[in-house]
């Protein structure tokens, strides 16, 4: 039988060579169909939260909780294609640990300046570090992308001409 394995589907033979493989499996044991669609919902689910948050910018405190908590959504929503455990490595790769960090760091320091020092200058300050974070840790899954990024933006930002 075909199964959903670290984005690829894999017959059971080579699912069974590894114990990862199978404990993640076994945590999500939802069919390809199924993962697809739980992908599509917290994806769906991220972005409304994402822009209903919209409605209550003047506020901060519901600003960044909502925006924050659709924006830590439609990042795990990848968790139901790769499983969790797949997600977790490829967060913590090398060539995306400072991004994940960085993200990581940024969405805390939201929180912090929303639920706890209530500074709303502050919180649209750590909300757009946290888009920016976001935009830097998805463009590391793209081959070359951020290279062209830090590229572009040097070229743009140069004072020469």
């Amino acid at each position: 039988m075909w199964k959903l394995s670290d984005g690829v589907f894999v017959d059971d033979e080579e699912r069974s060579q590894s114990l990862l493989d199978e404990d993640s499996e076994d945590l999500c044991s939802l069919t390809p169909v199924q993962r697809l669609y739980a992908f599509g919902g917290c994806l769906t689910g991220g972005v409304v939260c994402m822009i209903l948050s919209l409605l209550v910018f003047a506020k901060p405190l519901k600003f960044a909780v909502l925006f924050t908590f659709g924006n830590v959504l439609a990042v795990g929503s990848t968790a139901f294609l790769f499983g969790p455990g797949q997600q977790i490595r490829m967060m913590f790769d090398s060539v995306r640990i400072f991004a994940t960090a960085i993200y990581l760091g940024c969405v805390v320091l939201a929180l912090i300046c929303a639920l706890w020092i209530h500074n709303k200058i502050l919180t649209v300050f750590a909300m757009i570090s946290e888009i920016c974070a976001l935009i830097w840790y998805s463009l590391s899954y793209i081959p070359f992308a951020r290279r062209m990024v830090s590229q572009l933006m040097v070229r743009f930002c140069d004072t020469e001409l």
